[in-house]
């Protein structure tokens, strides 16, 4: 069975998803959408060898290409009505992170997607990390315990584009990019009580245009009674986007160097008694499978539109408890 796929935006983050794509046999990419139609043909020739379609209006390409599936690549300031048009035309969806900037947008969208009936996948590739995966068996089997205290933190130093520099275009780094971090707490740990927040632009208030928090530390405390911190900042090794977290639960203290590579070392046996998973796991490969699988065989995703609300909601709700300096009880 070969699925036809199209994409909306042709930018940095469509080029992982396109290079992707084009080495899985059983996908064909027909068509490529972008508002400036040379970055959409250049797509065309690099991934599809010139053989699929170039548009500049999403709408006209879903409409004229009737696609299995739709990659939607767009920054988060610019989301209209892709997703509930898919959606209402029986096309299945991958949508990058963060899927909006409000609730009220993020709502529309799973309302769609629940009408209609169709997949979803965000792109929340941390959860399919091996040694994430292999903890997560743990935890579920109850080896590993309660999880008690989770930690993380993300470093980068670079100005990006000019719309993510600007707050109300990207929603901040927390909402744009560490999202990540928190989306992957909430895999692991489960769904947050309450959140406070401190955040600040301590490094780029003389650049033009950044009005994003550039340092930023919250305290999470989660359902389970599990507490949390998130710190990141985008002012430390230039060119390099580095993180890392650490669990510890009643059974086993956990050092993630990345989503695939840890040390387990148990604490309720002989003290010392270590594991260590180690891989070089492609994440973006892994989650893209796991979507096409779900559209051919009618399975669950891993990340649907609902977890991407879900983990809209919680950096939207770190961001109001910055702003207005309280802790924030999370909705559900």
């Amino acid at each position: 069975m070969v699925l036809k796929v199209c994409l909306i935006g042709c930018g940095g983050i469509a080029e992982i998803h396109a290079h992707v794509l084009s080495g899985i046999g059983e996908v064909q990419l027909v068509s490529f959408c972008d508002i400036v139609e040379e970055k959409a043909r250049m797509f065309n020739n690099r991934y599809a060898g010139g053989k699929g379609r170039v548009y500049s209006n999403f709408a006209e390409m879903l409409e004229k290409e009737k696609p299995d599936a739709v990659y939607v690549c767009l920054p988060p300031f610019a989301h209209r009505d892709e997703v509930e048009l898919a959606a209402g035309m029986g096309i299945h969806i991958f949508i990058e992170k963060p899927i909006a900037l409000s609730m009220e947008k993020a709502r529309s969208m799973v309302a769609a997607v629940k009408k209609h009936g169709v997949k979803t996948q965000v792109g929340f590739q941390l959860r399919f990390g091996a040694a994430v995966e292999f903890f997560k068996g743990m935890l579920e089997k109850g080896e590993a315990g309660q999880a008690g205290l989770f930690l993380a933190k993300y470093y980068c130093n670079s100005l990006h584009s000019p719309w993510w520099r600007d707050k109300s275009k990207s929603g901040g780094q927390v909402v744009e990019q560490i999202i990540h971090l928190y989306d992957l707490s909430r895999f692991i740990v489960g769904e947050p009580r309450s959140v406070y927040c401190v955040m600040d632009n301590l490094f780029h208030k003389n650049v033009e245009g950044y009005t994003c928090e550039d340092v930023s530390t919250a305290l999470i405390k989660f359902k389970s009674g599990c507490l949390g911190s998130i710190s990141a900042t985008n002012f430390a090794i230039p060119g390099r986007w580095l993180y890392d977290f650490n669990l510890v639960t009643s059974n086993m203290t956990v050092f993630f160097t990345d989503a695939n590579n840890a040390v387990f070392t148990r604490t309720d046996r002989s003290w010392g008694e270590s594991l260590t998973v180690s891989s070089d796991k492609n994440l973006h490969e892994a989650i893209t499978r796991d979507f096409l699988n779900a559209v051919k065989n009618d399975t669950p995703t891993r990340a649907s539109i609902e977890e991407g609300a879900k983990s809209l909601n919680f950096v939207l709700s770190v961001r109001k408890s910055a702003e207005e300096g309280r802790e924030i009880l999370i909705e559900d």
